[in-house]
């Protein structure tokens, strides 16, 4: 079985009219490509805007059930194929960094609001997400267990380690920020811990503080019948617009989930209290 991930590297429009526009012609390129699912950057709704004035979020900020989410809804429907949407949520008591995930009947699989809000800047404004979550993605070839976290998340292993343990096998991670060395190495170092895979979309070059590099990671560090580690990157992309498709082989990643060592098989929590303690 192979999972296809459209990765919708975009450069956001003016208003969100703009935005769902292009947002919707860019999904019909990638079914066009057989995507399974299309994956857009971090909060697409507007772009990753987010004024600090008080009110300005707010006043841009989207309904999970209103026009601009729901039109991808009938989308996914219409093309058969799974759209994972971001977008400035509508929220109390601020708004929240949060992604919907429709599969290719239309239905809503997930919601994820960031949990990992980069509170420390911009995002000081919003509400954080309080979990993580895990659907099971009907793709039409077969079945596969998504999880999402977004940008800042990678940036802390218990993010792809609850997802893993709750069962994903491939990550969609939205983003907004420079895909240099070190963030990409977090993103490989998730996935080669946890066995599983990590699909990212960011914004191209042209839009500030990013520079394209979306990238999968299929989470297979070596094959059996291969005499060396292999590159578990099998896809980056370049800084420029555009949409792109990558492809995960599930059936190779299955196989090795099963055979290899690294994920729950010898994890020792009883030894791991601290972890869950909040620290002052």
């Amino acid at each position: 079985m192979k999972f296809k991930i459209a990765l919708l590297q975009l450069l956001p429009g003016k208003n969100i009219e703009e935005q769902a526009q292009k947002g919707e012609a860019a999904c019909r390129k990638a079914k066009a490509l057989g995507a399974d699912v299309a994956l857009f950057p971090e909060m697409w709704s507007d772009g990753y805007a987010l004024p600090q004035t008080p009110g300005e979020a707010e006043a841009l900020a989207v309904s999970k059930d209103g026009e601009f989410v729901t039109g991808f809804q009938k989308l996914a429907k219409e093309l058969e194929m799974a759209i994972a949407i971001t977008y400035l949520e509508k929220y109390a008591p601020q708004p929240r960094n949060s992604v919907t995930l429709f599969d290719r009947f239309g239905r809503e699989v997930l919601h994820y609001a960031k949990v990992h809000t980069c509170a420390f800047d911009l995002e000081k404004i919003l509400s954080p997400g309080e979990d993580f979550y895990v659907a099971e993605l009907d793709t039409g070839g077969g079945k596969v267990k998504v999880g999402c976290m977004i940008c800042f998340d990678r940036e802390f292993p218990e993010s792809a380690r609850i997802l893993m343990l709750k069962g994903a096998e491939v990550i969609l991670a939205p983003n907004a920020c420079p895909m240099e060395i070190n963030r990409l190495s977090a993103l490989r170092t998730r996935a080669y811990e946890n066995m599983l895979a990590i699909a990212t979309c960011n914004y191209p070059a042209g839009q500030p503080d990013c520079n394209g590099r979306s990238t999968v990671f299929d989470g297979v560090a070596w094959l059996w019948d291969e005499p060396d580690v292999r590159d578990m990157c099998v896809f980056e992309a370049p800084g420029e617009e555009g949409v792109y498709l990558a492809e995960i082989d599930m059936d190779q990643l299955r196989s090795y989930r099963a055979d290899e060592v690294m994920g729950d098989k010898f994890r020792r929590p009883e030894a791991y209290g601290m972890l869950a303690q909040p620290q002052n």
